[in-house]
């Protein structure tokens, strides 16, 4: 069993007050909290190991570069990949599937190809498809979601013909907390030969990830929602196929041979890495990974869901409530409207009382669309809230809710 109170005295930033009130911090699926270990680390990396990466021959460099590499190995081992060439350092999930999208559209779309997505995914995993299909022709399809707040796997599946060359969804959606049956997607797409690529934002810092059990053939994350620092994340993705694929970017790192006659490429991973990496990102995101599997990842998903379930009774007191999405199998995000009250005003007025909440559209606006509605309030846990907060937040909502 998780104890709370050691985990809270890891993370400094909780115990400042906000407006005179402690902080109750609900706003994890937009970033987590960094504990004091993540912390030291990018300080310690900054003061004893600050040297480029992979090109120096000197004592830093190569102490730096060991340290990037072991981070690698750290991520690989953390998702379950099969070998380290299969994890690419980039700034975050949006990079990432924009490094996707361009590269595999380049290899494998042409006019006439079709490409699936979800009614449910962020605009990360929209817009790069969108811009690459107007360079190449292909068509993007889209899979409903129920009234419910659940992938139409029915009309999913009537989707999967020659035509379609891909198909990429969220793993849990970060506005209805909803966990897609990401396995069964898998399985049904490679049925018919197409590969996955999931976005994995909101599921990694949450549950257990294991790339080669669900047989995914891309996986996205980002380090800033798992603890570890902003500016780093993480695209797997099978090797066949990312030989397959031209570099995203050109410059340093990423080539063997370069003249004015012609340019020949890394191997990977380093054909995707051009520039100066993130080697300090990359080790305190390691760091990171390395502090969730102490404290359990079991532990986190089953308090997690405890807190979200405890969260949903509670808020279903609140007269007036209107939680969006109803899914049975869902990861810690609740996303809800009140009355008459504006997302907007709702969130500004729990801030007085010291409570962060995300409002708006989250990203997301053809979800919005789809349920009719210009945004939410959407309260997201971490592994250091406890019930107490949700108790604050219930308080805090059905006191604004009184004033209009």
């Amino acid at each position: 069993m998780m104890d709370l109170t050691k985990i809270r005295r890891e993370f400094p930033i909780l115990e400042q007050k906000i407006y005179g009130k402690p902080l109750v911090y609900l706003d994890n699926a937009a970033t987590a909290q960094k504990p004091l270990c993540v912390i030291d680390t990018i300080s310690d990396a900054y003061r004893n190991v600050n040297a480029n990466v992979h090109r120096g021959v000197h004592f830093l460099s190569q102490k730096a570069t060991d340290q990037m590499e072991a981070a690698r190995e750290t991520v690989r081992r953390f998702i379950g990949a099969g070998s380290t060439e299969e994890v690419i350092f980039t700034r975050g999930t949006t990079e990432s599937l924009n490094l996707l999208a361009s590269s595999f559209s380049k290899a494998f779309l042409k006019p006439g190809d079709e490409i699936v997505l979800s009614g449910m995914e962020h605009h990360s995993n929209i817009v790069p498809w969108q811009i690459q299909a107007e360079q190449y022709g292909f068509t993007i399809r889209v899979i409903p979601v129920t009234d419910d707040g659940l992938l139409d796997m029915d009309a999913f599946r009537q989707m999967l013909a020659s035509k379609v060359k891909l198909v990429s969804v969220a793993h849990v959606s970060n506005v209805l907390g909803t966990v897609n049956p990401v396995a069964e997607i898998i399985a049904e797409a490679h049925s018919k030969g197409i590969p996955v690529a999931i976005d994995g934002a909101q599921s990694v810092p949450h549950m257990k990830v294991d790339v080669q059990a669900l047989d995914a053939d891309f996986y996205a994350f980002s380090g800033h929602k798992a603890y570890g620092p902003t500016g780093i994340g993480v695209l797997y993705g099978r090797r066949g196929l990312l030989e397959q694929m031209p570099p995203y970017q050109g410059g340093g790192e990423m080539i063997k041979h370069v003249s004015f006659a012609g340019t020949t490429y890394n191997g990977l991973p380093f054909k995707f890495e051009a520039g100066t990496p993130d080697y300090i990102g990359a080790i305190a995101l390691a760091r990171a990974l390395d502090f969730m599997t102490e404290v359990g990842l079991d532990s986190i998903e089953r308090h997690e869901r405890e807190l979200c379930s405890y969260a949903l009774d509670a808020l279903n007191t609140i007269p007036g409530m209107r939680i969006i999405g109803q899914a049975p199998d869902r990861s810690g995000v609740i996303s809800f409207l009140v009355g008459d009250v504006h997302p907007a005003d709702m969130g500004t007025l729990l801030d007085k009382l010291g409570i962060a909440v995300r409002t708006g559209h989250h990203c997301a606006e053809p979800l919005m669309e789809r349920f009719g509605i210009p945004g939410t309030v959407r309260a997201s846990f971490a592994m250091y809230n406890g019930k107490s907060e949700i108790d604050a937040l219930v308080a805090g909502i059905d006191r604004i809710r009184k004033m209009f």
